[in-house]
């Protein structure tokens, strides 16, 4: 019996991998590395542009929730201002030698003017102000003109008579002031002060 030596098939090794065909393409490691770099540029700041849309959208969630809270009342505000005219005017109807010569007149008075003082104070609480109209120079943002009058003793377009208190809450107008203003008294420039003391 013969025994045949076989022969190891040979393997490629480093030394004897064959080498590359020359038409072969060869792999651009340079170009494949600056392709890998830019992509990662461009996800870093996809990154921070999505960070930043993200925040910018957290922070105007933030105000819209924060001015709800702010002027969620405001509706009802509107219809509690109308129980504070109703009191103001209450306390306008009793003559004051009335107020001091009844003792019922005085009572009930006193009464409604501590009523009025609490809702006055209640309202503030939720930033609801009243507008300071009488002896200003007329402003079409805060003032309601209902009527002119003749007055040549102030500046024309002064407000010389308050119908209805005007109210502010925070910083928007809740309701304007009904006013009367002045007319037939000197001009008074636009942006001036007038002068109400004399």
């Amino acid at each position: 019996m013969t025994q045949e030596n076989e022969a190891p098939e040979p393997t490629d090794t480093p030394e004897t991998a064959a080498p590359p065909e020359q038409g072969a393409p060869q792999p651009d490691l340079g170009g494949r590395i600056k392709d890998l770099e830019a992509e990662l540029v461009k996800a870093k700041n996809d990154l921070l542009y999505a960070k930043a849309d993200t925040e910018n959208v957290r922070r105007r969630l933030e105000a819209q929730a924060e001015e709800r809270g702010k002027y969620a009342v405001v509706n009802f505000a509107k219809d509690v201002l109308s129980v504070a005219d109703n009191l103001r005017r209450a306390l306008d109807a009793v003559p004051a030698d009335q107020r001091e010569s009844s003792e019922l007149a005085k009572t009930l008075t006193v009464g409604v003017e501590m009523t009025e003082r609490e809702l006055l104070g209640a309202l503030e609480r939720y930033g609801i102000r009243p507008i300071t109209a009488q002896g200003q120079r007329f402003d079409a943002n805060f003032h309601q003109a209902m009527m002119e009058v003749e007055d040549t003793t102030v500046a024309a377009g002064t407000v010389v008579l308050v119908m209805q208190t005007g109210y502010k809450i925070h910083d928007r107008l809740l309701r304007p002031a009904l006013v009367g203003v002045s007319k037939g008294g000197p001009k008074t420039p636009s942006g001036e002060q007038v002068d109400t003391s004399a």
